[in-house]
């Protein structure tokens, strides 16, 4: 069965990154909020790649395992409704649909342009 999550987002209202949870995690150390920035922004091309691989070659269950360790930064992002698309998304491509692809990618395009601003 495909999933959806509970809420679609429109693209109108879709939420924005925001450093929130990177500032409570770090207690106000900005050198260890900086480290954590530089992870994302150094890891998120390359997965974001090999996610976009995968899928043209319809390897859904390792675009999937893509999507599981892409939804922890969107979750790091403070991108709470776009976790839930995303975890609707692994579980489809689990079962061999792309369905929830375009919304999944839409929050890909916005992580992409929020980490270039930083």
């Amino acid at each position: 069965m495909l999933v959806q999550p509970s809420t679609l987002q429109s693209k109108k209202t879709m939420e924005q990154p925001n450093k929130s949870y990177i500032n409570s995690l770090s207690g106000g150390d900005k050198v260890f909020e900086q480290k954590l920035i530089n992870i994302i922004k150094n890891e998120f091309p390359d997965e974001k790649e090999v996610y976009f691989n995968n899928l043209a070659e319809k390897k859904y269950k390792n675009a999937a395992g893509n999507v599981h360790k892409l939804k922890h930064k969107i979750s790091i992002l403070g991108l709470e409704k776009s976790y839930e698309t995303a975890v609707a998304f692994e579980n489809n491509l689990l079962e061999g649909s792309t369905e929830l692809q375009n919304e999944f990618e839409s929050i890909l395009i916005i992580i992409t342009n929020y980490l270039q601003k930083l």
